[in-house]
């Protein structure tokens, strides 16, 4: 099963668009320009458009047969605040933000879909195109969930593609169970009594609580959860004092955890809370933790991790496709479409990229070889999934 010919008659025009939607990046739940172009294009091709779902999401709908199937496929829009290093001729023309993440070659791969599957319709069922908002942090897929995505798209699975730098272009990795992990933020504000640090017998220090704080906290990892099991608990900031000679009332330390099942991330959370509690009585401070909740674990079923797996596999060899491959600890809110729905989210690679870059990376940029094999990739799922008879 190669690639579609089709799609790759068009790998130039393709690549034109893609290009100028990384030319002109847009931020979490600002990509108007960009939803406006996915629906235009949509509606040209004469596809059922839904707008503003989720602020700004945007949702085809292709239907053919009686089958009563719907599955969905989603993309993501936005791009990240970061200011773009490449001198190519499609940069970003917004200072300060890029398509660091290829969400601009995601939306191009299922536009190409999208233009064929409207032409030919070779299948039995509903295919829902879902352009998602904000997957940078802000939860754009809760966004459309809250917003009624389900229950106007009452899909019976989903499914997700992100491309992979480091993975050469032409491979696939497909990993049931657990993909990619949860993803938590927490400030610890630490109180005690400050003063004079020639005279520290006199105060309460919250800097030697915190950290004694931060090396208890990494002790959860090590050894409060199953070595097996993903968790990274890490604090990314610790701000405390002012003036070299004065010992501060008070210290704040931020960062996150991730972990790659729910239970795992719940356990992280309880033994952080005791350890708190553990060093505000040996230290004889106060200390308030504070959860701020991100996206779940990202967990794929393996019924449909297979079936993916089987259509990577028809199109580019069953020796190109890495299964079960070591989930990431990096977090994605496709998450929370797989907390309602079945389905899978893959990998595509991307090459070695520029300098050997990776995601999130200002050099980065999606590799637009990838175009038609995504594309192809999205059309072959649907035609396995809806088969006609």
């Amino acid at each position: 099963m190669p690639i579609i010919s089709e799609i790759a008659a068009r790998a130039a025009t393709l690549t034109e668009i893609r290009r100028d939607i990384h030319a002109h990046p847009e931020l979490a739940f600002e990509e108007m320009r960009t939803a406006d172009l996915v629906a235009s294009l949509m509606e040209r091709w004469g596809i059922e458009v839904h707008r503003g779902i989720g602020q700004t999401g945007v949702v085809g709908v292709i239907s053919k047969g009686k089958s009563g199937r719907v599955i969905g496929l989603r993309a993501d829009m936005d791009a990240l605040p970061i200011e773009e290093a490449n001198r190519f001729s499609h940069r970003s023309r917004h200072p300060g933000c890029m398509h660091a993440c290829g969400h601009d070659g995601h939306t191009t791969m299922l536009l190409g879909a999208a233009e064929y599957l409207a032409e030919h319709r070779n299948f039995d069922g509903t295919v829902v195109l879902v352009f998602q908002p904000a997957e940078e942090g802000r939860g754009g897929a809760a966004a459309m969930i809250a917003d009624g995505f389900f229950e106007r798209f009452p899909v019976d699975a989903i499914f997700g593609m992100h491309n992979w730098p480091g993975m050469p272009v032409g491979r696939f990795g497909i990993t049931p169970g657990p993909v990619m992990a949860s993803a938590d933020r927490f400030d610890i504000l630490i109180k005690g009594h400050g003063g004079h640090a020639a005279m520290p017998h006199l105060t309460i220090d919250p800097i030697v609580a915190g950290a004694a704080l931060v090396s208890a906290l990494q002790t959860i990892a090590a050894r409060s959860i199953d070595p097996l099991d993903g968790a990274v608990v890490s604090v990314t900031q610790f701000h405390a004092g002012e003036a070299y000679n004065a010992i501060p009332g008070q210290a704040l330390l931020q960062g996150t955890t991730r972990a790659l099942r729910p239970a795992v991330r719940e356990a992280t959370w309880a033994r952080m809370q005791q350890i708190c509690d553990g060093i505000a009585a040996a230290q004889g401070v106060s200390i308030e933790l504070k959860r701020f909740e991100g996206y779940p674990p990202t967990i794929n079923t393996v019924t449909e991790a297979e079936l993916c797996r089987a259509v990577a596999g028809e199109l580019v060899g069953v020796e190109q496709v890495d299964w079960a491959l070591r989930p990431s600890m990096g977090a994605e809110d496709f998450s929370h479409f797989l907390e309602h729905r079945p389905g899978c989210y893959v990998w595509i690679g991307n090459g070695p990229g520029e300098g050997g870059c990776t995601l999130h990376n200002q050099h980065y940029d999606f590799n637009d070889d990838n175009l038609v094999l995504g594309a192809s990739y999205w059309v072959r799922l649907v035609e396995k999934l809806l088969a006609v008879g």
